[in-house]
Protein backbone atom coordinates (compact mmCIF):
# COMPACT_ATOMS: atom_id res chain seq x y z
CA UNK A 1 0.00 0.00 0.00
CA UNK A 2 1.31 3.45 -0.84
CA UNK A 3 2.46 5.65 2.01
CA UNK A 4 0.17 8.67 1.91
CA UNK A 5 1.92 10.55 4.71
CA UNK A 6 0.18 13.73 5.84
CA UNK A 7 -2.63 13.15 3.34
CA UNK A 8 -3.91 10.50 5.79
CA UNK A 9 -4.97 13.15 8.25
CA UNK A 10 -6.65 15.35 5.62
CA UNK A 11 -8.56 12.72 3.65
CA UNK A 12 -8.99 9.84 6.07
CA UNK A 13 -6.45 7.10 6.66
CA UNK A 14 -8.09 4.77 4.13
CA UNK A 15 -9.47 7.25 1.61
CA UNK A 16 -9.48 5.60 -1.80
CA UNK A 17 -8.95 2.12 -0.35
CA UNK A 18 -11.24 -0.88 -0.71
CA UNK A 19 -11.66 -3.03 2.39
CA UNK A 20 -13.33 -6.41 2.94
CA UNK A 21 -14.34 -7.56 6.44
CA UNK A 22 -15.61 -11.10 7.00
CA UNK A 23 -17.86 -11.73 9.96
CA UNK A 24 -18.67 -8.04 9.69
CA UNK A 25 -22.26 -8.16 10.87
CA UNK A 26 -21.63 -7.89 14.59
CA UNK A 27 -19.02 -7.66 17.34
CA UNK A 28 -15.40 -7.04 16.36
CA UNK A 29 -16.17 -7.33 12.66
CA UNK A 30 -18.92 -4.72 12.74
CA UNK A 31 -16.77 -2.32 14.78
CA UNK A 32 -13.91 -2.82 12.35
CA UNK A 33 -16.05 -2.21 9.28
CA UNK A 34 -17.43 0.94 10.90
CA UNK A 35 -13.92 2.18 11.75
CA UNK A 36 -12.67 1.67 8.20
CA UNK A 37 -15.68 3.49 6.80
CA UNK A 38 -15.07 6.40 9.17
CA UNK A 39 -11.54 6.63 7.76
CA UNK A 40 -12.81 6.96 4.21
CA UNK A 41 -12.64 3.37 2.93
CA UNK A 42 -15.09 1.74 0.56
CA UNK A 43 -16.16 -1.23 2.69
CA UNK A 44 -17.62 -4.62 1.85
CA UNK A 45 -18.65 -7.03 4.59
CA UNK A 46 -20.10 -10.50 4.88
CA UNK A 47 -21.82 -12.55 7.54
CA UNK A 48 -23.66 -15.85 7.75
CA UNK A 49 -26.90 -13.98 8.31
CA UNK A 50 -28.23 -11.83 5.49
CA UNK A 51 -30.23 -9.78 7.99
CA UNK A 52 -27.22 -9.13 10.21
CA UNK A 53 -24.97 -8.30 7.27
CA UNK A 54 -27.57 -5.99 5.76
CA UNK A 55 -28.15 -4.09 8.99
CA UNK A 56 -24.44 -3.50 9.59
CA UNK A 57 -23.80 -2.54 5.98
CA UNK A 58 -26.71 -0.11 5.76
CA UNK A 59 -25.33 1.88 8.70
CA UNK A 60 -22.08 2.62 6.84
CA UNK A 61 -23.09 2.39 3.18
CA UNK A 62 -21.18 -0.83 2.57
CA UNK A 63 -21.61 -3.71 0.14
CA UNK A 64 -22.78 -6.82 1.95
CA UNK A 65 -22.97 -10.55 1.37
CA UNK A 66 -24.48 -13.52 3.20
CA UNK A 67 -22.17 -16.52 2.97
CA UNK A 68 -20.23 -19.22 4.77
CA UNK A 69 -16.48 -18.55 4.54
CA UNK A 70 -15.89 -22.31 4.29
CA UNK A 71 -17.45 -22.18 0.81
CA UNK A 72 -14.62 -21.30 -1.55
CA UNK A 73 -16.90 -20.66 -4.52
CA UNK A 74 -19.00 -18.22 -2.48
CA UNK A 75 -15.89 -16.43 -1.22
CA UNK A 76 -14.50 -16.16 -4.76
CA UNK A 77 -17.82 -14.79 -6.06
CA UNK A 78 -17.90 -12.18 -3.27
CA UNK A 79 -14.39 -10.96 -4.05
CA UNK A 80 -15.18 -10.85 -7.76
CA UNK A 81 -18.23 -8.70 -6.99
CA UNK A 82 -16.16 -6.33 -4.83
CA UNK A 83 -13.57 -5.95 -7.58
CA UNK A 84 -16.26 -5.52 -10.23
CA UNK A 85 -17.73 -2.59 -8.30
CA UNK A 86 -14.58 -0.99 -6.89
CA UNK A 87 -11.84 -2.18 -9.23
CA UNK A 88 -9.49 -3.47 -6.55
CA UNK A 89 -9.06 -4.91 -3.06
CA UNK A 90 -6.55 -3.19 -0.78
CA UNK A 91 -7.31 -4.61 2.67
CA UNK A 92 -8.90 -7.83 3.90
CA UNK A 93 -9.82 -8.55 7.51
CA UNK A 94 -10.52 -12.24 7.98
CA UNK A 95 -12.58 -12.10 11.15
CA UNK A 96 -15.27 -14.75 10.67
CA UNK A 97 -15.03 -17.55 13.22
CA UNK A 98 -16.86 -19.48 15.92
CA UNK A 99 -16.21 -20.53 19.51
CA UNK A 100 -15.14 -23.93 20.72
CA UNK A 101 -16.95 -26.70 22.55
CA UNK A 102 -15.92 -25.62 26.05
CA UNK A 103 -15.21 -29.14 27.33
CA UNK A 104 -12.06 -31.21 27.93
CA UNK A 105 -10.39 -32.56 24.79
CA UNK A 106 -11.58 -36.15 25.17
CA UNK A 107 -15.18 -34.96 25.48
CA UNK A 108 -15.33 -32.82 22.33
CA UNK A 109 -17.92 -34.28 19.93
CA UNK A 110 -16.38 -35.05 16.56
CA UNK A 111 -18.92 -32.99 14.63
CA UNK A 112 -18.21 -29.99 16.88
CA UNK A 113 -14.47 -30.41 16.36
CA UNK A 114 -14.90 -30.57 12.59
CA UNK A 115 -17.13 -27.49 12.55
CA UNK A 116 -14.71 -25.38 14.60
CA UNK A 117 -11.75 -26.51 12.52
CA UNK A 118 -13.41 -25.96 9.17
CA UNK A 119 -14.74 -22.51 10.08
CA UNK A 120 -11.77 -21.07 11.91
CA UNK A 121 -8.98 -22.60 9.79
CA UNK A 122 -10.39 -23.54 6.42
CA UNK A 123 -12.46 -20.36 6.35
CA UNK A 124 -9.40 -18.16 6.80
CA UNK A 125 -7.50 -20.17 4.19
CA UNK A 126 -10.39 -19.93 1.71
CA UNK A 127 -10.46 -16.17 2.12
CA UNK A 128 -6.71 -15.68 1.86
CA UNK A 129 -6.33 -17.86 -1.21
CA UNK A 130 -8.86 -15.73 -3.07
CA UNK A 131 -7.79 -12.36 -1.66
CA UNK A 132 -4.08 -12.71 -2.39
CA UNK A 133 -4.24 -13.08 -6.20
CA UNK A 134 -6.48 -10.00 -6.45
CA UNK A 135 -4.07 -7.99 -4.31
CA UNK A 136 -1.10 -9.16 -6.35
CA UNK A 137 -2.81 -7.96 -9.53
CA UNK A 138 -3.48 -4.62 -7.86
CA UNK A 139 0.11 -4.09 -6.74
CA UNK A 140 -0.18 -5.13 -3.09
CA UNK A 141 -2.29 -4.80 0.01
CA UNK A 142 -2.67 -5.80 3.63
CA UNK A 143 -4.37 -8.76 5.28
CA UNK A 144 -5.23 -8.93 8.97
CA UNK A 145 -6.40 -12.26 10.38
CA UNK A 146 -8.25 -12.66 13.66
CA UNK A 147 -6.38 -15.04 15.92
CA UNK A 148 -6.72 -14.82 19.71
CA UNK A 149 -4.71 -14.58 22.89
CA UNK A 150 -5.43 -18.31 22.85
CA UNK A 151 -3.44 -18.47 19.63
CA UNK A 152 -0.41 -17.63 21.77
CA UNK A 153 -1.09 -19.68 24.92
CA UNK A 154 -3.08 -22.75 25.89
CA UNK A 155 -6.26 -22.91 27.96
CA UNK A 156 -8.05 -25.82 29.55
CA UNK A 157 -11.42 -26.86 28.11
CA UNK A 158 -10.68 -24.97 24.90
CA UNK A 159 -8.48 -27.36 22.92
CA UNK A 160 -10.44 -27.15 19.67
CA UNK A 161 -10.60 -23.36 19.67
CA UNK A 162 -7.01 -22.96 20.85
CA UNK A 163 -5.78 -25.29 18.11
CA UNK A 164 -7.54 -23.27 15.43
CA UNK A 165 -6.14 -19.97 16.62
CA UNK A 166 -2.60 -21.37 16.79
CA UNK A 167 -3.18 -22.54 13.22
CA UNK A 168 -4.33 -19.06 12.17
CA UNK A 169 -0.99 -17.79 13.45
CA UNK A 170 0.78 -20.45 11.38
CA UNK A 171 -1.10 -19.43 8.24
CA UNK A 172 -0.34 -15.77 8.95
CA UNK A 173 3.38 -16.19 9.47
CA UNK A 174 3.89 -18.55 6.55
CA UNK A 175 1.91 -16.41 4.12
CA UNK A 176 3.78 -13.31 5.29
CA UNK A 177 7.05 -14.99 4.34
CA UNK A 178 5.66 -15.89 0.94
CA UNK A 179 4.04 -12.61 -0.07
CA UNK A 180 5.54 -9.67 1.85
CA UNK A 181 8.27 -9.11 -0.75
CA UNK A 182 5.49 -9.02 -3.35
CA UNK A 183 3.74 -6.13 -1.61
CA UNK A 184 1.23 -7.89 0.64
CA UNK A 185 1.75 -7.53 4.38
CA UNK A 186 -0.02 -10.22 6.42
CA UNK A 187 -0.52 -9.94 10.18
CA UNK A 188 -2.89 -11.10 12.90
CA UNK A 189 -4.43 -9.64 16.01
CA UNK A 190 -4.75 -11.73 19.15
CA UNK A 191 -7.58 -10.35 21.29
CA UNK A 192 -8.22 -11.27 24.88
CA UNK A 193 -11.78 -11.54 26.14
CA UNK A 194 -13.83 -8.84 24.41
CA UNK A 195 -17.07 -7.53 25.89
CA UNK A 196 -19.66 -8.69 23.38
CA UNK A 197 -23.26 -9.91 23.70
CA UNK A 198 -21.96 -13.50 23.63
CA UNK A 199 -19.99 -12.90 26.83
CA UNK A 200 -22.91 -11.22 28.55
CA UNK A 201 -25.22 -14.09 27.61
CA UNK A 202 -23.06 -16.36 29.76
CA UNK A 203 -22.91 -13.97 32.70
CA UNK A 204 -25.52 -15.94 34.65
CA UNK A 205 -23.02 -18.74 35.23
CA UNK A 206 -21.61 -18.16 38.76
CA UNK A 207 -18.09 -16.78 38.70
CA UNK A 208 -17.86 -16.82 34.90
CA UNK A 209 -17.25 -13.13 34.31
CA UNK A 210 -14.95 -12.84 37.31
CA UNK A 211 -12.78 -15.72 36.12
CA UNK A 212 -12.45 -14.24 32.65
CA UNK A 213 -11.75 -10.75 33.92
CA UNK A 214 -8.96 -12.08 36.12
CA UNK A 215 -7.05 -13.14 32.99
CA UNK A 216 -6.40 -9.49 32.16
CA UNK A 217 -3.93 -7.58 34.34
CA UNK A 218 -5.29 -4.31 32.97
CA UNK A 219 -8.42 -5.01 35.04
CA UNK A 220 -11.22 -5.11 32.46
CA UNK A 221 -12.49 -6.91 29.38
CA UNK A 222 -11.52 -5.54 26.00
CA UNK A 223 -13.89 -3.48 23.90
CA UNK A 224 -14.59 -4.11 20.24
CA UNK A 225 -13.12 -0.72 19.38
CA UNK A 226 -9.84 -1.70 21.07
CA UNK A 227 -9.44 -4.49 18.54
CA UNK A 228 -10.70 -2.44 15.60
CA UNK A 229 -8.07 0.24 16.22
CA UNK A 230 -5.30 -2.37 16.26
CA UNK A 231 -6.58 -3.84 13.00
CA UNK A 232 -6.64 -0.43 11.32
CA UNK A 233 -3.06 0.25 12.38
CA UNK A 234 -1.85 -3.09 11.01
CA UNK A 235 -3.70 -2.47 7.75
CA UNK A 236 -2.41 1.07 7.30
CA UNK A 237 0.73 2.65 5.90
CA UNK A 238 1.68 3.51 9.49
CA UNK A 239 2.75 -0.12 10.01
CA UNK A 240 4.56 -0.44 6.67
CA UNK A 241 7.52 -2.33 8.20
CA UNK A 242 5.37 -4.79 10.17
CA UNK A 243 4.50 -8.21 8.78
CA UNK A 244 4.09 -11.76 10.06
CA UNK A 245 3.18 -10.83 13.63
CA UNK A 246 0.40 -11.74 16.04
CA UNK A 247 -0.35 -8.54 17.96
CA UNK A 248 -1.78 -9.17 21.44
CA UNK A 249 -4.73 -6.92 22.25
CA UNK A 250 -5.32 -8.70 25.51
CA UNK A 251 -4.95 -6.38 28.50
CA UNK A 252 -1.71 -8.12 29.46
CA UNK A 253 -3.05 -11.70 29.45
CA UNK A 254 -0.07 -13.16 27.56
CA UNK A 255 2.56 -10.92 29.21
CA UNK A 256 3.18 -13.30 32.11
Amino acid sequence: MADTGSDDARRGLFAGKVVLVTGGGSGIGEATARAFAAEGAAVALCDLSAETAGRAAEAIGAMHFALDVRDGAAVAAMIDAVVERHGRLDVAVNNAGIGGSGVPLAEIPEDNFDRVMSTNIKGVWQCMRHEIPVMLRGGGGAIVNLASAMGLVGRANSADYVATKHAVMGLTRSAALEYSALGIRINAVCPGVIDTPLIQERAAKPGFLEALSALHPIGRFGRVDDVAEAILWLASSRSSFVTGIGMPVDGGWTAG
